[in-house]
């Protein structure tokens, strides 16, 4: 099992800040060859560590709209349901869940008529909303701070340079020992059998 290094730590944050940065420049700034570089993204890649590279899509350049902030208060409705609702809206940007269990989201509504608009998003007129005009929008997610360590398929324990890793069904699983590698591979092998 490949253990992850201060030098793949470097990697996943140059990656997370540019997913399109050539392996020859993070090759520069991480001390390696960039086929040495290629090499353990790879790695990272079979690990499961980096599921895939994306593009962050500045929204206001390409998509009008008034920008809004908008608070629901929750109160005897389903959550999920909501949340799946206005996540699911083409103008919606962000949904966020308080530990209070309301439904707050940024998006950009259609500025002839913003009321209407919430209205038929929400679907309910018994839901209390506060909307917020937005005048400045920054989103700058960030990889800094954040442990990287992969997670054992059963037990959910660090999976430390002992541990060790499987492909069962196609997919590559991580475990933190050998018996809870055993464990899981007995039960996907039930599984399998009753499908």
């Amino acid at each position: 099992m490949h253990t992850i290094d201060e030098i793949d730590v470097e990697i996943l944050s140059l990656l997370g800040e540019d997913a399109r940065r050539p392996f020859s420049d993070i090759a520069e700034t991480v001390g390696l060859s960039g086929p040495a570089v290629s090499d353990r993204v790879a790695r990272l890649q079979d690990a499961g560590v980096i599921n895939r590279f994306t593009i962050d899509v500045d929204r206001s350049t390409i998509q009008g709209g008034v920008p809004v902030f908008v608070q629901v208060e929750v109160v005897g409705a389903d959550v999920d349901a909501l949340r799946e609702r206005i996540g699911d809206a083409d103008a919606v940007e962000h949904v966020f869940v308080t530990a209070e269990g309301d439904v707050w989201f940024y998006a950009r509504a259609e500025g002839r008529n913003v009321r209407r608009w919430l209205e038929e998003l929400l679907e309910n007129g018994d839901l209390e909303y506060r909307v917020t005009l937005m005048d400045d929008v920054e989103w700058r997610p960030s990889l800094g701070g954040t442990a990287f360590a992969l997670t054992c398929a059963e037990c959910g324990n660090t999976v430390d340079s002992e541990g060790e890793s499987a492909t069962i069904g196609g997919d590559a699983y991580h475990f933190c020992c050998s018996s809870c590698r055993d464990r899981f591979e007995t039960r996907y092998a039930r599984l399998e059998e009753g499908a």
